[in-house]
């Protein structure tokens, strides 16, 4: 697993002509902003066909010669002279960034099939079939008038595989084409399905069709990462634990949370949830104020473990949505695994979750012991998450007022989304129901006497 990262040092005559190039002249581009890509990705027999349109402006440093022009503000591209420097291009700034994998072993360098510039007017890349015939067939005449920066540079690569029935992997390293990257990649399987990818800048290693498992490792990853760089959700956290740092105060409390944010991030991934635009600021909005409200039940001192799960549950529908945000660009990852990559990402919240309990409940205990008293030190510390809270909350309704919410219409669709809404309540209810008959009994058999 150690070699899926290795480059490849390969050198090629046009990269080296290319270098060439670059030495004798002192020009360079300026770094683009955004750069989209769009890329096929096709197993098919012995070969897999890797096909690619970016923008010529993406590839910097390179001089591409221009011909004459009566309008010497305007240079336009010589193209007779433009197209041997496209393979070497195309070596140089793409081949040489992309590793692809069968079954975790490395695919040698690809083949260079075509190379073309076209028109950012050019619709051809549309589906696949229709961009191979485009980059394959006749190219631009010569005397054609384009301007450099308004071109695409196309190219078909082509690697030697073993098998179509293969497991493939992608890690492509394109960031340094613009300051922000966007490659839009579509996997063609020998099945005929069709799995889309948005790549943003480096991924990582990307598994084009995961197996089970490799998906659930990927996901909780995800989760547990998630948790520790989420400073609201470490900040509500630490307000649950401040006051109740005991194990057996803090099952039920945790447990509630988990089930909660386990509800709303199913139901958004499965498009359960509203996704009006103010939806997403109108969440971040309610998460920090979570957090202010428990910051200030702990100041009060009136909370109790039965009143305390049963908030909890109720912030935790609210974080579950914010889970959701987060996972939007990685569930692309999941391949045909939803449900397992969705339940992984949960395991990875809850282990961070822990490992987050395990660092807090000691070091809030030592510090209670040592340093300041109990009901001293509960106040100031949540005086300070309240009032980090608070700001957030303020920031985050200021951009939630610059949306403007309009009443949906009564239309069959909106009224089907209405009904699918209400049974996730009904459930909701049901699960707060139980949740609370068992908590009840619990205190009960607390609260008698022992004999």
């Amino acid at each position: 697993m150690g070699a899926l990262y290795t480059t490849r040092p390969y050198t090629t005559l046009g990269t080296i002509a290319i270098f060439l190039a670059l030495a004798s002249t002192s020009f360079a581009h300026d770094i683009p902003n955004d750069v989209s890509l769009q890329t096929f990705f096709k197993p098919s027999g012995q070969h897999a066909e890797l096909l690619m349109r970016v923008p010529l402006k993406a590839m910097r440093d390179i001089v591409f010669p221009e011909k004459p022009s009566s309008d010497k503000r305007v240079g336009y591209l010589d193209l007779e002279k433009v197209e041997p420097m496209l393979p070497g291009a195309a070596s140089l700034w793409l081949s040489d960034f992309i590793d692809l994998y069968e079954n975790d072993a490395i695919l040698p360098k690809p083949r260079i099939v075509a190379t073309r510039i076209s028109l950012e007017s050019d619709k051809s890349f549309a589906d696949f079939d229709t961009a191979r015939a485009h980059v394959t067939g006749p190219k631009l005449l010569p005397e054609t008038n384009v301007v450099w920066d308004q071109t695409y540079l196309d190219v078909l690569f082509e690697y030697p595989i073993h098998s179509d029935q293969a497991l493939f992997s992608i890690h492509a390293r394109l960031e340094n084409l613009g300051l922000r990257v966007i490659d839009s990649l579509r996997f063609l399987a020998p099945n005929g399905t069709i799995r889309a990818f948005e790549l943003d800048g480096n991924p990582g290693l990307v598994r084009l069709d995961p197996r089970w498992y490799q998906a659930a490792a990927r996901f909780i990853r995800s989760g547990f990462l998630h948790i520790l760089d989420g400073t609201d959700h470490l900040l509500f956290l630490l307000c649950l634990v401040i006051p109740f740092r005991k194990l057996r105060a803090l099952v039920p409390i945790v447990t509630a949370f988990t089930v909660a944010h386990s509800i709303t991030l199913i139901a958004s991934a499965y498009d359960l949830a509203p996704d009006a635009l103010w939806f997403p600021p109108l969440i971040e909005t309610l998460i920090a104020a979570s957090i202010v409200y428990m910051a200030l039940e702990n100041i009060a001192g009136t909370s109790t473990v039965h009143r305390r799960w049963i908030i909890t549950f109720a912030f935790g529908l609210v974080h579950g949505f914010g889970f959701s945000f987060a996972l939007r660009q990685t569930l692309q990852f999941a391949g045909s695994h939803m449900l397992t990559s969705l339940l992984s990402f949960n395991i990875g919240v809850e282990l961070g979750q822990l490992l987050v309990l395990i660092v807090f409940i000691p070091v809030l205990a030592l510090l209670f012991r040592f340093v300041v008293a109990e009901r001293m030190g509960t106040i100031i510390l949540s005086a300070i998450v309240a009032h980090t809270g608070w700001h957030w909350m303020l920031d985050r309704a200021s951009q939630l007022q610059k949306f403007h919410f309009t009443w949906p219409d009564l239309t069959p669709a909106f009224l089907a989304s209405l009904m699918r809404g209400a049974m996730v309540v009904v459930f909701l209810a049901g699960v707060l129901w139980l949740f609370s008959l068992f908590t009840k009994r619990a205190d009960l058999r607390d609260s008698e006497p022992r004999s």
